[in-house]
């Protein structure tokens, strides 16, 4: 029995492998209609959450399968007081593989340790959302036909994004990889990422100004300013708008570059960029559909053929 806790649970050959699944089930969504048929997925959800949730449910019920679950603590026995462990023994006699978002750091790790079913970790504080990373190295490789040999900046909270630390842990292990971080004073990177970059020899630079670097980058990752994440309003007030994507920002970017973001955005992308062919920040929730599907077969080793 497998989990997936962090991208880096997976070997570089591995999440090929996956990948492949997923533009194949793309392609040939009836073939997969019935594989999870009789099997159920339980999505546990301790805080908010929107297109992981549905995406994980519209994922099993595309492969034939049924979901439960809850999608509020307050909604579970956790309001009870029930631990996570002991909540994951009671889901594992009632579903076949569970996907698990909890606000507190390690949450999913500590159930998959006690699970007698496949765990996903949907995310898990500031520190990793693995699927989200997936998401996004399928969108990067599907619409640029390459993972590595590209420049990517990164904007907006660095400091808390857990989409942003999984995805860098994960590019780290692809050639050719420039980062740029584009954030303000408070929101920067943590020092434990780049010192990470540095030991690798990854080449990395840390800058302020969007507008200076916008004509380098191959990727932009937009991010939001998390307000679930600052301990006053103040600070959230202050820097909630200290980045907006809009037309005359683009204008500086190659005609080639993409511009994702693993959503919810608040105004950080102006909706006039959305009809840009560069925006690829709704193409990559479709994805999110596709890896969480190939994903579910993988972990419950669901072999399909024609």
């Amino acid at each position: 029995m497998r989990h997936l806790m962090s991208p880096l649970d997976f070997s570089v050959k591995e999440l090929d492998d996956l990948f492949n699944l997923a533009n194949d089930i793309e392609k040939n969504p009836k073939k997969y209609a019935h594989a999870c048929e009789g099997l159920k997925m339980a999505t546990c959800f301790y805080e908010p959450s929107t297109r992981t949730r549905l995406s994980f449910e519209a994922a099993m019920l595309n492969l034939g399968g049924s979901v439960l679950g809850f999608s509020d603590a307050n909604s579970s026995s956790a309001a009870k007081g029930e631990s996570v462990s002991d909540t994951i023994r009671v889901i594992s006699c009632y579903a076949d593989i569970c996907a698990m978002r909890h606000p507190k750091e390690g949450a999913p790790m500590v159930a998959a340790s006690k699970s007698r079913i496949p765990v996903i970790n949907a995310g898990d504080g500031g520190h990793q959302h693995p699927t989200q990373t997936l998401t996004d190295l399928l969108t990067i490789r599907s619409m640029k036909g390459r993972l590595g040999d590209f420049t990517i900046g990164l904007c907006g909270d660095l400091k808390f994004g857990r989409t942003v630390h999984s995805l860098i842990n994960a590019l780290m292990r692809y050639e050719g990889i420039h980062f740029v971080f584009i954030s303000p004073e408070e929101l920067k990177i943590p020092d434990y990422i780049t010192e990470k970059l540095k030991e690798a020899g990854i080449t990395y630079e840390e800058v302020i100004s969007l507008e200076d670097v916008m004509p380098k980058l191959d990727l932009l990752y937009m991010t939001r300013v998390q307000r679930e994440r600052f301990f006053n309003e103040e600070d959230y007030v202050r820097l909630k708008d200290f980045y907006i994507l809009t037309p005359d920002k683009m204008e500086k970017a190659k005609t080639d570059m993409l511009v994702l973001h693993p959503l919810p955005r608040v105004n950080e992308i102006s909706v006039e960029i959305d009809d840009d062919p560069r925006a690829a920040y709704f193409k990559q929730a479709q994805y999110g559909v596709y890896v969480r599907m190939a994903l579910i077969l993988t972990l419950l080793d669901i072999q399909v053929t024609e």
